[in-house]
């Protein structure tokens, strides 16, 4: 029986994760559900988010689907309102499909997503917006037949008309945004992709602006948003120049950047507000875009997104090490890797912080905290255990004295080969150990089978159980399939009764 004093917290969860009320369980039943990701669509391949992503994107096409059909007669005669309304249904979409996209935007003030959390919005609505251009132009067309053509307005007419004409070129402009944004465009000619999305959208606005004044203020609105986060932003006031050592890892195709950062010590509260670039500091899980001029010339107008693989820094610390982990595939990394075999330091740009810090704050009210790493993820994982740790350290004693001895932290690195191992310095991992963080490294992927995670969880999970606070935080980096059972396999113990919350930190395009 526990033993009560005047420090023993009023309202206690029962020993067995078992022991919730109906409401509570149908409600952890409900969240495992929409925690739950199925399997990737056969044939394409195609990745599937969560089932709560999912039906909120459901609901933004539902959405749009009735802006559309509202009050709209389903006859021939009404061809030219349903043109019409599909297009301002379109340049309404505008500003959100670009403030989706900022990387500084005030989504994230409001409700702590990052752009990374909404890229998904802005890639759907993209796609929604193109099939709307695609309904106004069937629909213009067939106004012409219905309505023009009787009166002897030709078809050659008709489209050669500068409206058209502008209105076209922007069909075209939009469709080719929309197929080079595939994700297996994205990942086979990344650096292409970058260069056509940025000057693909560009010429799209030129030509909406002058396709239909009607379309002026949205498209001033989304040129607006793309000005402030492209160029005034993130070019003048958050990036920053600075020297960096390159070091090739022992496995031969990782390069490893560091850079020892002065931090400004007084910060007034308006630049901090405005200005949170490097010298700033940053914190765990946050991400930097990094330029590399000295490669060759194409490479100046290309920022490529990395995650800070070192400590954040503590308030009050002169200088910050920043540590990024690079892997060599194509283009960039490729052409990096080959720079760094003949050199040890290089000029770089760096434009950041940005991220989402809403993994962080999962694990800090957390009394059992898995951080789970499948390969380079070990760069999102270690500053993160490191961060925990830290808020654990810090936790009011006089509140809760008990809570930091249940406190628990686990983590575990899913590696392909041993070597792997190098890319942290010998101390990094020894030193969480020696500060109480459990590290759990599998055998390397390639010389056995790969790891039970699912299992390896339940079983740090069940242990967790026989504290009287039970609540549990897991954060997954790693390749979607690691990802995904993961997720699920937290489905499967928020259904069962566990207190447990699970954050993907998945960067993408």
């Amino acid at each position: 029986m526990l033993e009560e004093s005047e420090r023993t917290p009023l309202l206690l969860k029962s020993e067995s994760p078992f022991g919730d009320s109906i409401w509570l369980q149908s409600s952890r039943k409900l969240n495992a559900i929409l925690l739950y990701q199925h399997r990737p669509l056969p044939l394409i391949n195609k990745i599937l988010p969560s089932n709560g992503t999912t039906l909120l994107v459901l609901a933004l096409l539902g959405l749009q689907v009735f802006y559309v059909f509202y009050q709209m007669p389903l006859s021939i005669s009404a061809l030219f309102v349903f043109a019409d309304r599909t297009a301002l249904l379109f340049v309404a979409n505008l500003p959100w499909l670009y403030l989706f996209a900022a990387k500084n935007q005030p989504i994230k003030c409001l409700t702590g997503y990052s752009y990374e959390s909404l890229n998904i919005l802005h890639r759907r609505l993209g796609e929604v917006m193109c099939l709307l251009a695609l309904m106004h132009s069937a629909g213009m067309v067939g106004v012409w037949y219905t309505i023009l053509r009787p009166f002897g307005f030709s078809l050659a007419r008709f489209l050669l008309s500068k409206i058209i004409l502008l209105g076209i070129g922007a069909l075209v402009v939009y469709e080719l945004l929309y197929f080079t944004s595939l994700g297996s465009f994205r990942q086979r000619w990344y650096e292409l992709f970058l260069v056509l999305h940025v000057s693909l959208q560009i010429v799209a606005l030129v030509l909406l602006w002058f396709h239909h004044h009607g379309s002026r203020p949205y498209v001033g609105v989304a040129l607006a948003i793309f000005l402030f986060d492209r160029l005034i932003y993130r070019m003048a006031l958050k990036v920053n120049s600075l020297e960096a050592s390159l070091e090739v890892a022992e496995d031969q195709g990782t390069v490893l950047l560091r850079s020892l950062i002065p931090l400004e010590q007084k910060q007034r509260y308006l630049k901090h507000l405005v200005c949170n670039g490097m010298v700033q500091g940053w914190r765990a899980t946050e991400h930097v875009f990094l330029t590399v001029p000295a490669l060759s010339g194409k490479h100046v107008i290309q920022a490529h997104p990395f995650t800070i693989a070192s400590k954040a820094p503590q308030t009050g610390d002169p200088k910050a090490e920043l540590n990024l982990i690079i892997r060599a595939q194509d283009g960039f990394s490729a052409d990096l890797l080959k720079y760094a075999r003949g050199h040890t330091s290089v000029k770089v740009r760096l434009d950041g912080p940005y991220g989402s810090q809403s993994g962080l704050c999962k694990l800090e009210q957390c009394d059992l905290s898995i951080i789970v790493a499948g390969g380079s993820g070990i760069a999102v994982a270690l500053p993160l255990a490191w961060a925990v740790h830290a808020s654990h350290l810090t936790n009011d004693l006089e509140t809760c004295p008990d809570r930091k001895s249940a406190s628990r932290i686990v983590l575990i690195w899913v590696i392909r080969e041993g070597i792997h191992t190098s890319w942290l310095s010998p101390s990094d991992l020894q030193d969480l150990q020696d500060s109480g963080v459990e590290v759990i490294i599998p055998p390397p992927t390639s010389e056995n089978m790969k790891p039970d995670l699912p299992r390896l969880i339940e079983s740090r999970v069940v242990l967790s159980t026989t504290k009287h606070w039970d609540k549990i935080g897991v954060v997954c980096s790693g390749p979607n399939g690691m990802n995904r059972a993961v997720r699920n396999q937290c489905a499967v113990l928020l259904a069962s009764g566990y207190d447990i919350d699970v954050e993907i930190e998945k960067f993408g395009w």
